[in-house]
Order: structure tokens, then sequence, then C-alpha cells
């Protein structure tokens, strides 16, 4: 945890957040009226903007999804908040105007029309004890923005909600801490 610590404090100023998800579950969005939306790179340093084109099919996370009740409401990142309406294999919420972010959740998210689908490395222990770990190496399918596609290999990113990465190609990125 220290080492982890440490290297956050030369990583997290010069490394841009994208959204990703894992474990990907639809979600349709009622009530949209806008067709793109500006996200900060960083939400302090001066790392620029990025524009992403939505319509109203997402992306979320499965983790999040699990938690969602039928008359909740969700705060989408960078977008607003939403009233889920229903809840299935695919989820169904509508844009509201309520501007409250408190005690509700707040998750990350990518459009489904232009969701770029990449290999997640995940390196673990690789030896429990004197035992060669056969697990130390996990891989999982997640979608991330397209802003990814524009990062040079080996730049440093901060995926939200999730940690530390380095871009290794177009379509793997490799987790290196929380």
């Amino acid at each position: 945890d220290s080492l982890e610590a440490f290297n956050r404090k030369f990583v997290d100023a010069q490394s841009i957040r994208l959204f990703m998800v894992s474990d990907a579950k639809k979600l349709l969005v009622r009530n949209l009226s806008i067709s793109s939306v500006e996200i900060p790179n960083h939400p302090i340093n001066d790392k620029g903007k990025r524009k992403i084109e939505i319509d109203e099919k997402f992306y979320i996370s499965g983790e999040d999804a699990k938690n969602f009740k039928e008359g909740a409401r969700v705060r989408l990142l960078g977008l607003g908040n939403i009233l889920i309406k229903k809840i299935g294999d695919e989820f169904e919420g509508e844009l509201t105007n309520d501007e409250d972010t408190k005690e509700i959740a707040k998750i990350q998210w990518v459009p489904q029309k232009t969701a770029h689908q990449i290999k997640m490395i995940i390196p673990k222990v690789l030896f429990i004890e004197e035992e060669f770990n056969e697990d130390s190496l996990e891989e999982i399918d997640v979608y991330t923005e397209p802003y990814y596609l524009q990062l040079k290999e080996g730049e440093e990113i901060q995926f939200v909600r999730f940690g530390y990465c380095r871009k290794d190609s177009q379509n793997q990125a490799i987790f290196t801490h929380k």
C-alpha cells in the first residue's frame, strides 16, 4: 500500500481520467436532449477537456447495475441525475432536472455507439508462499470511451473508480494500482 501511495503522488497529477465499465450492462436514458457532453480530463489540474458524443444508449458497470432499484436516483458522472424506471437484462432511466448529488450513487458510463472494447490485464501475486499462482494474471474485457484511442502507448490513465493503468496498445491496458 505505501508503495502505491508513493507512486500515486507522481502519477496522479499527470494521469487523465477516463470512463471505463466492466461487466457492461445496457442503460437507456429518456429525456436526454443533448448530443454531446464535455468532461474535464483531470478534476484539479488543467489537462483540457474531452467531448463525448452521446445518445440515449449507454453502458454501465454490472457492479453498479446490481445496486439499482426502481424509483431510485443515480448520478451519471458529468451528465446528470437519472431516475431508474426499469430493471432487468437492460435498464431504463429518465434524466431529471434534479441536481442534488448528496447520498446518491455516482457512476461512470460509456456511450454504446462509440464504446471501444479493450482487454484489461490485472497482474496479481505471482507466488503464494512458494507455489506459482496459476491465477496471477487476470484478463477482463471492458469498454472505454473513444478518447482512449487518442492516447499514446505507455501513457498513464486513471480509469474513474477503478484505478491507474498504462495504455499497452489500442486494444489493451495494464492495471498498475489503485
